[in-house]
């Protein structure tokens, strides 16, 4: 399953703070409907990610009945991205 989408990039300053992309509404069905195949544990769906040229492996995250991209510091060095920037996202769930 592939899916591409954008989004404000935005922060949590949490006790673990992580920079994140919210995945829209309407992708979402599909990646529950995924969830229970792919996910090792909380709901947890393992991906392939990419931003501009930038590829890296990490999970979505369930939130609030939604899932979230975590977006790590490197990947936004490396494509330069700030805080409240409109972020376009490649995602491949690896089955």
């Amino acid at each position: 399953m592939e899916l591409e989408f954008s989004g404000e990039m935005w922060f949590w300053k949490g006790p673990a703070p992580w920079h994140f992309v919210t995945v829209p509404d309407d992708q979402c069905g599909d990646l529950e409907a995924t969830s229970t195949a792919v996910s090792y544990g909380w709901g947890m769906i393992p991906v392939t990610a990419q931003i501009g040229e930038t590829n890296w492996k990490t999970a979505l995250w369930p939130k609030d009945g939604a899932y979230i991209v975590p977006i790590k510091s490197w990947v936004r060095k490396a494509e330069d991205l700030e805080l409240g920037d409109l972020v376009t996202v490649n995602l491949e769930v690896d089955l």
